[in-house]
């Protein structure tokens, strides 16, 4: 589209439409109770099995798993894991670093390793009795990451300022950010939803921060932004426990907390709030807005409007063939996700198998949504924007918001030649690679968007919350 969901969605969901869609097959098996043994070092652990995976040792890197993992992953699957992998990001080249994290009674190891196409973070779960029970391709983690870029020339320091801020509370809470202008206010506001995946508040994919660009960007021309972080980041290891797991819980309702909150934030004029959503963020506007109507606009960036299995197997088979040549065993990966993709179009209500690495339930809430469908009696106006480039959100999805929305009024429809997926400038076809190279959002979309929310002027009085 990546927890289920890059999230817990393992890699084949892990962006929706990030960098790699890591689709081959990492994955996370839903983790028991932790046991109580003697303490075991969870680094070494975590670069044993990888080393074994490296090595072509399936049966010994199997020995290491724990809990339902054991079962799901054995040898032959994990063989199938690790092709996998090297199909979509080239073959190994080296490990970088290892750090671990514990936010809960599970460790997080994150061994860092570059392939020939992408450096990411190989995500290893550890349970307290030492055992491998969960398995994740995640985007590289800020602490293995250089410090934050210069910010884009478009922004102007003097003219905003940042303070940290807190959506919602309770047992999911969410750190964030809210960029203001400098002045009296009140002023024009939006919050930023993410892509599928575990995102940080930036929506840092490799070298870049898209958000962190929009957020500077808009706050220079006079536009307070919301954006933070996202559930399935913030607590990966709890939200694998979360029975029925769906979009809902992955990415609709802290959309709709973060609106609440900044709606009463001072100096944010409650008539003039925004909601800008990126690739699966931007697909699932249709929801946020028809629960929120007297929201003043909606803003898609790069948002799919083809069912994410779909999406999923098109950018798997583009990817296999961005060198020229389509192997066999790459033909046996996308054959294999095909028959996946094929699971996932025929459950039925209650089933409980996973498909994809995602539970049931979460393929279930999205069966039959229709993005364009639900966008078509929206009250408010629509600014849908799309990448040439792309091609992980494709003009084929940005060809069919155009053709479903005709004859709506209020809906403004953009694309930028030479842009991708993270709206960055580029040359040629758009790969993984490409989100290696630092740069920014590029200047003409964050002015298009704060153009239109401008010109979207005040909502009449009565429009009330």
């Amino acid at each position: 589209m990546g927890s289920l969901s890059e999230d817990l969605m393992t890699s084949q969901v892990t962006r929706l439409l990030l960098p790699l869609l890591l689709a081959a097959h990492a994955l996370l098996a839903q983790a028991p109770p932790p046991t109580l043994a003697a303490p075991k070092d969870p680094v070494a652990i975590a670069t044993q099995f990888v080393d074994l995976l490296l090595k072509g040792d399936y049966p010994a890197a199997a020995a290491l798993e724990g809990g339902p993992m054991k079962k799901a992953a054995p040898a032959a699957k994990l063989s199938e894991i690790w092709t996998g992998i090297q199909t979509q990001l080239g073959a190994y080249k080296r490990r970088v670093a290892s750090r671990a994290e514990k936010p809960g009674p599970y460790d997080f190891v994150f061994v860092t390793t570059a392939f020939e196409k992408q450096t990411v973070d190989l995500k290893v779960v550890i349970d307290e009795g030492g055992h491998v029970v969960g398995f994740f391709i995640v985007p590289v983690q800020p602490a293995t990451m250089p410090p934050d870029p210069a910010p884009p020339a478009y922004a102007k320091p003097d003219s905003y300022r940042e303070r940290d801020i807190t959506v919602g509370s309770g047992e999911w809470s969410l750190p964030g950010t809210l960029t203001l202008p400098v002045g009296p206010g009140p002023f024009p506001a939006v919050v930023l939803v993410h892509g599928s995946g575990p995102n940080d508040r930036d929506e840092t994919v490799a070298a870049n921060k898209p958000f962190r660009d929009l957020a500077l960007g808009l706050a220079s021309r006079g536009i307070a932004v919301l954006r933070y972080e996202k559930r399935t980041r913030q607590y990966a290891g709890k939200i694998a426990e979360v029975p029925g797991f769906t979009v809902q819980q992955e990415t609709v309702t802290d959309a709709l907390t973060a609106l609440a909150l900044l709606r009463s934030s001072e100096g944010i004029d409650p008539r003039r709030v925004f909601v800008l959503g990126h690739s699966l963020g931007g697909m699932l506007l249709p929801r946020i807005g028809q629960s929120q109507p007297a929201l003043a606009g909606l803003i898609v960036m790069a948002g799919a409007a083809r069912p994410m299995e779909d999406l999923i197997l098109e950018q798997v088979s583009y990817l296999a063939a961005l060198d020229g040549i389509v192997t066999e065993p790459e033909k046996k990966q996308i054959e294999g996700l095909r028959a996946e993709v094929a699971k996932v179009k025929a459950l039925k209500p209650g089933a409980a198998e996973a498909a994809l690495g995602a539970p049931a339930s979460y393929w279930l809430d999205l069966q039959g949504y229709d993005p364009v469908q639900g966008s078509k009696y929206l009250p408010q106006p629509l600014l849908i924007l799309q990448g040439e480039r792309d091609y992980q959100v494709t003009m084929t999805d940005f060809a069919a918001w155009k053709k479903g929305l005709t004859g709506k009024p209020n809906v403004t429809f953009k694309s930028y030649p030479r842009l991708d997926h993270l709206f960055l400038a580029g040359e040629g076809k758009s790969g993984p690679a490409e989100y290696e190279k630092p740069g920014h959002v590029d200047a003409a979309v964050v002015n298009d968007v704060a153009t239109w929310i401008l010109s979207q002027g005040r909502k009449p009085a009565e429009r009330t919350w």
